[in-house]
């Protein structure tokens, strides 16, 4: 009787076991949690056709800003290395023009970026002598000074002698005696005198390789002193043709396009290229030190017809083609695959793929360009 009780008991717990090994489901009006999340279809998105749907604060947000543009013709650009250069107009070197110690100037050794006008005394040099060569000019200033002082007593003699010895020998005698008095206070210059080191423009100091009691060989270079407002860019040629058609020419500072006047090309080669140098003014120029590689822009005598774009407009496509960003609707974007030529650094000039009046994103084109 008991084994049948037990019986009962586990046919029981299997049925429960099993009856709750099935799906379970909440009861009405519960929710878990895992439906999936609604969509939204009010925010920034990217289209099938590749177009970009961005709402009005989404605009505003991404600081979205488009121009129309126009067709006109530009002159034709190429793009050249080249680097910043030293304007001999307004700029020098200031080297030692003899051996010997470097020592502080009147306001102490001058720092790097610090202004100097023309003909402010940097630096001081002693003339660093051997001892055998100093004795020798001590020993010759002191046989001057002997001699001097013999042509001296020989004067004073022939002027109290004045009445009987003629005219001729008096004045021979005072110039002997002038003409020693010279020689020795050269002589001295030469062995107390420094030379100064003096800035040869008004501008600052791009290069200090000066030190207290530093030894300098003659000719080596202390100081440099530059014009920080009047440049010089020196680019490259590889092609004669180009370096021939040059009219004027640009480069871009950051967001700032500056003018440059072109000077003239070398007419003999250097590293297998043309040097052509450009003039440069400007505040912007404060930015750029003595040898720093830029890129020119020289602009040629001929013309292309085209649209002129910002170059931060211009973007690449998952395809690596170059693309702007065209506003078709107030809340619509679609991108345009372009061809271009460069300009001035700043713009570029489309010349297919882009028609006059199309409104092209100027600002905030590569935040456009990251919806998905």
């Amino acid at each position: 009787m008991k084994s049948i009780r037990l019986n009962a008991l586990a046919a029981l717990s299997l049925a429960a076991s099993m009856s709750l090994s099935g799906p379970v489901s909440a009861g009405e009006g519960h929710d878990h949690g895992d439906a999936p999340p609604a969509a939204n279809g009010s925010g920034p998105k990217r289209q099938p056709d590749g177009s970009v749907f961005l709402p009005k604060p989404a605009q505003r947000q991404l600081a979205l800003r488009t121009a129309p543009v126009v067709e006109a013709e530009w002159p034709k650009s190429f793009e050249l290395a080249g680097k910043v250069v030293m304007d001999p107009n307004a700029g020098g070197k200031v080297q030692a023009a003899m051996a010997g110690r470097v020592e502080a100037g009147p306001q102490g050794l001058p720092s790097v970026g610090q202004s100097v006008r023309k003909g402010q005394v940097l630096a001081y040099v002693l003339p660093s002598n051997g001892a055998l060569e100093r004795s020798g000019q001590v020993a010759q200033l002191a046989e001057l000074r002997a001699a001097k002082s013999l042509a001296d007593k020989r004067v004073a003699r022939l002027k109290e002698l004045a009445d009987t010895v003629p005219r001729k020998d008096i004045e021979a005698a005072e110039a002997e005696a002038l003409g020693l008095s010279e020689r020795i206070a050269a002589l001295g210059a030469g062995l107390s005198n420094r030379d100064a080191l003096v800035a040869p423009v008004s501008g600052v100091i791009a290069s200090s390789h000066a030190v207290a009691g530093q030894v300098v060989d003659a000719r080596e270079l202390v100081f440099e002193v530059v014009d920080p407002t009047r440049l010089r860019i020196e680019a490259l040629a590889y092609d004669a043709a180009q370096a021939m058609d040059v009219a004027a020419g640009s480069m871009a500072i950051g967001a700032d396009k500056v003018a440059l006047k072109f000077l003239g090309s070398a007419r003999s080669l250097r590293e297998q290229a043309l040097p052509m140098q450009f003039a440069a003014e400007g505040k912007a120029l404060a930015g750029l030190a003595v040898g720093q590689p830029v890129r020119v822009y020289a602009q040629s005598k001929s013309r292309t017809k085209g649209i002129s774009v910002p170059v931060a407009s211009l973007l690449k496509n998952p395809a690596n083609q170059s693309i702007v960003w065209v506003k078709e609707a107030p809340e619509r974007f679609e991108p345009r695959v372009v061809t271009y030529e460069p300009l001035d650094g700043v713009s570029v000039a489309v010349t297919s793929g882009l028609s006059a009046g199309d409104r092209v994103v100027t600002q905030g084109a590569s935040l456009l360009n990251q919806v998905r």
